[in-house]
């Protein structure tokens, strides 16, 4: 596992995190980053799609995708052979196997395109994001009796972040919307839920 991972337990400050959150930066080269970014270029990105609603961001899944129309959980194309090295790496830094990582996420935010307050679907257990090209910040919520407490963790271009636990769980996330196009290829194992929705 990378010695650079820094996990974060206290919420007090924009600079750290709740509990189940790491982060480190240049989990790939700049030529890594570059041969990716190729790569992320020739595939078909479609705008999200939420009961009807279109998103500003771009998306595709591999390896298994849910439908916020219809509520399906399907299997997707393979993750594609350029990602599989890339999710090796995020494999070692969240400390899973490579075959855990069964869903790839690919999202380009062009000017203007970001991500509302959400927790990914129950489907799914460990999140593991690489973010590509520009800088952005993941910001970070948990609800109490009277507001929320707050954090944020700014994600370098070729950082990486791990959220399971708490974190996951507990809290939601976002990203504000973007000044300049960014891409991100999100990683996530099954939960005990999507296991058993696989296995129907």
């Amino acid at each position: 596992m990378p010695a650079a991972i820094t996990d974060l337990f206290d919420n007090a400050s924009p600079a750290i995190g709740p509990p189940g959150l790491a982060y480190a930066p240049d989990i790939i080269t700049a030529a890594e980053e570059q041969a990716l970014l190729a790569g992320l270029a020739g595939i078909e990105v479609t705008p999200f799609r939420f009961q009807g609603w279109l998103g500003k961001r771009l998306t595709a899944s591999f390896g298994w995708r849910y439908d916020f129309d219809t509520a399906r959980f399907d299997p997707a194309d393979p993750i594609p052979d350029f990602l599989l090295p890339l999710r090796e790496k995020a494999a070692g830094f969240a400390g899973l196997y490579r075959d855990d990582l069964v869903q790839a996420l690919v999202v380009r935010y062009d000017p203007g395109a970001g991500i509302g307050w959400h927790r990914d679907r129950p489907l799914f257990e460990h999140v593991v994001g690489i973010s590509l090209e520009a800088p952005a910040t993941l910001r970070l919520r948990r609800r109490r009796e009277r507001g929320f407490d707050r954090t944020a963790l700014p994600l370098a271009p070729r950082s990486i972040y791990h959220l399971s636990g708490e974190v996951r769980h507990g809290w939601e996330h976002s990203i504000a919307a973007m000044a300049v196009r960014r891409w991100s290829v999100t990683f996530r194992s099954l939960s005990e839920k999507g296991l058993a929705a696989v296995a129907r």
